[in-house]
């Protein structure tokens, strides 16, 4: 592609993926409130119905104020193996139409179709790759097509639901005035309200201001506002790669057959590799565990799970796969554990499983250990256990000790 050449690229987006996924399974829940996530009484929204969204209801609610807002809903427990299932359906579809796309989460995805209009004509591309995930999933899909990834989100969350825009060259800030700041990928609650006190609540108005007065308000991310109000944004669409795993292993100096030592070190590992999945902004399938023996024969096992990035559920794995590992009678040298089948994960937690308090819980931990090292935080069981390859130097802040009842 020559330098400076006009890119165009399309953002598509499952119309609310979790509850489609349930009205494939059960046809009565169509046209009706429909929420997907923990059904306890502390448990989260995960996906909610446009029928939901009416009353106020919104993905990350807990779920009790959800059925406050409407109590005539209809609450799923939810099937990440079955979401899984789909969203792999829909990325092998995407792949034998596209040569460049993205997977930014189990239901979204940019294609980079720079070039493909002498041939096709990209609108019409994209629009008959749509039709092929809907006719061959049932599941309906949206999608945003313009020149950059910035304007093809925006325009896919004009087009919902299950419909499509195209914003052409030159029309980007036209099309992007109107809006609310809400609307520019990245601006979160809190962003939104220093805009609303400076008086930006449109697009229109960012748009107009100098790009001096955004950066002395908010720094360098206010720089970067300013250019997506603009239409401005040069990221490119990054390739998509299946088979992406991290790992973590230890060498003992000394061959050990402490099971105390062996068990806080895998739960110590697994809290690791959890912290770096959510750092990554991605999910696992499946985790391995690895034993190295000091006669140096090496065993592992693995199993595949529903996505996440929990560390308490990745611990009760990794410590399952353990115990059926392990021979106690032969002094261990290595252990080592390995998450694989990665995607990216909109939700970082387990919506469908986790309070409240576990969802705050995790929040609380990643913000410390943003800023202080990964060993600010720790399990009780852990406390003791000395640092492992990738983990952030410990900053002289005291560690916060988390003695947790699944741990």
């Amino acid at each position: 592609m020559q330098e400076g050449k006009v890119k165009t690229i399309a953002h598509l987006d499952l119309d609310t993926f979790f509850v489609s996924v349930e009205r494939l399974q059960n046809s009565k829940l169509v046209g009706k409130p429909v929420l997907v996530g923990g059904t306890g009484s502390r448990g989260v929204v995960a996906s909610c119905s446009y029928e939901a969204r009416k009353f106020g209801i919104h993905s990350a609610m807990p779920m009790r104020t959800a059925l406050q807002l409407c109590p005539e809903a209809i609450t799923i427990k939810g099937d990440s193996s079955r979401y899984s299932k789909f969203s792999n359906m829909i990325t092998d579809i995407i792949k034998e139409e596209v040569p460049l796309f993205e997977k930014t989460s189990i239901d979204e995805f940019y294609t980079d179709l720079t070039g493909m209009d002498r041939f096709f004509g990209c609108f019409k591309l994209a629009s008959e790759m749509r039709e092929r995930i809907i006719r061959e999933t049932g599941l309906p899909i949206s999608f945003g097509l313009s020149t950059n990834k910035t304007v093809a989100k925006v325009a896919t969350g004009e087009a919902k639901p299950n419909n499509k825009i195209e914003v052409a060259q030159g029309t980007e800030k036209p099309f992007l005035a109107p809006l609310s700041v809400k609307k520019i990928p990245m601006v979160g609650t809190k962003t939104t309200l220093l805009l609303s006190q400076m008086g930006v609540k449109r697009i229109r108005t960012l748009q107009e201001m100098p790009v001096e007065l955004m950066e002395k308000a908010m720094g360098k991310n206010g720089r970067g506002i300013w250019l997506k109000a603009n239409g401005i944004d040069s990221s490119p669409v990054v390739a998509y790669h299946e088979k992406k795993s991290i790992s973590l292993e230890r060498t003992f100096q000394k061959d050990t057959i402490d099971v105390d030592k062996l068990n806080t070190l895998i739960i110590a590992m697994a809290e690791n590799l959890a912290f770096q999945l959510r750092q990554g902004n991605k999910l696992t399938a499946c985790l391995t565990v690895k034993i190295r023996y000091s006669d140096f024969n090496t065993y592992t096992l693995q199993k595949r799970i529903p996505y996440t990035s929990n560390d308490h559920t990745l611990i009760q794995v990794a410590k399952e796969l353990f115990q059926k590992l392990y021979q106690k009678r032969l002094l261990v040298r290595l252990v080592g554990m390995r998450c694989s089948h990665l995607v990216g994960g909109g939700h970082q937690i387990n919506l469908f499983e986790d309070s409240e308090e576990t969802i705050r819980l995790y929040q609380a931990m990643d913000k410390i250990r943003n800023r202080y090292g990964i060993n600010a935080v720790k399990r009780a069981k852990t406390m003791h256990s000395k640092g492992l390859g990738r983990m952030n130097p410990f900053n002289g802040m005291p560690p916060v000790i988390l003695a947790h009842r699944r741990a």
